[in-house]
């Protein structure tokens, strides 16, 4: 058998994705991506806006790309949102669970509805979304699921990076990103004989631009726990996000890979 080429391995010319939360921070870079790799995109989240001026954008000189309006409190709007982007396209290969909706409280001040609220806008759309997909993409003999997690899934935080400062990590989104990962692992179990891939991609600090102007010394107390001594960049996610949705990924499932600057290292 010849061996494929690295670039017949990255390549995704005539598979289909659908990236939730597709125009923000990360999902923007994730969305480039798979479209620069050939992919045809549906990017959904609740700023329709954004979604439609990156599926331009993208579309401009490269594969089709398409904006949905979804909401991630909607288990019905998320199934539907999910086949009319196999319908659109007549097919769907990739699964990227990135949108999150809940509150931020402190830990002293959270309720059992703030937990509720994140376990709902995250982990159980990430779920509702995978379970949905898996039918179309059994119909093309398999795919990729992608849930987007975060270090915070996998370890807690250091307070210290965050006393005095108008900034917290909450408990809430500690408990939904650790069911994500865990959950992961299951359906990637269950679905592997359907050649349904299911991994996790964990980032770790990608602040947005403006946060350094506004919170230095925040940035700055990041840095200091990160090994490479700096903060992500979005672009940083647009490697693993090409390898795991691939077929340069093709042996790798149940897997939570870490994009944290060595955060989780020590």
């Amino acid at each position: 058998m010849k061996m494929p080429t690295n670039k017949e391995l990255f390549d995704l010319t005539g598979k289909v994705a659908l990236v939730t939360g597709g125009a923000g921070w990360l999902g923007t870079a994730m969305s480039e991506s798979l479209a620069e790799a050939g992919a045809h995109l549906v990017i959904a989240s609740r700023g329709v806006e954004k979604c439609q001026a990156l599926a331009d954008r993208l579309s401009d000189g490269g594969p089709e790309c398409v904006a949905i309006k979804l909401d991630v409190n909607d288990e019905a709007q998320v199934r539907d949102v999910v086949d009319r982007s196999a319908d659109h396209f007549g097919r769907l290969d990739i699964l990227i669970n990135n949108a999150y909706s809940g509150t931020a409280p402190d830990i002293d001040d959270a309720t059992g509805e703030d937990l509720l609220a994140s376990f709902k806008g995250n982990t159980l759309q990430y779920f509702v979304a995978a379970q949905q997909a898996v039918g179309h993409m059994r119909k093309v003999g398999g795919g990729s699921i992608v849930n987007i997690a975060s270090m915070y899934g996998v370890v807690g935080s250091y307070p210290d990076a965050y006393v005095g400062l108008p900034v917290n990590s909450p408990v809430n989104y500690h408990a939904c990103k650790g069911a994500v990962v865990h959950m992961t692992r299951h359906m990637a179990a269950y679905w592997a004989a359907d050649h349904i891939r299911v991994n996790a991609i964990s980032p770790g600090p990608f602040p947005k631009t403006d946060m350094k102007g506004k919170l230095p010394e925040f940035i700055a107390r990041l840095e200091r726990k990160t090994p490479l001594g700096r903060m992500g960049l979005p672009h940083e996610m647009k490697g693993v996000t090409l390898l795991l949705t691939s077929d340069a990924g093709s042996f790798i499932t149940g897997q939570n890979i870490l994009v944290d600057g060595g955060w989780t290292a020590w």
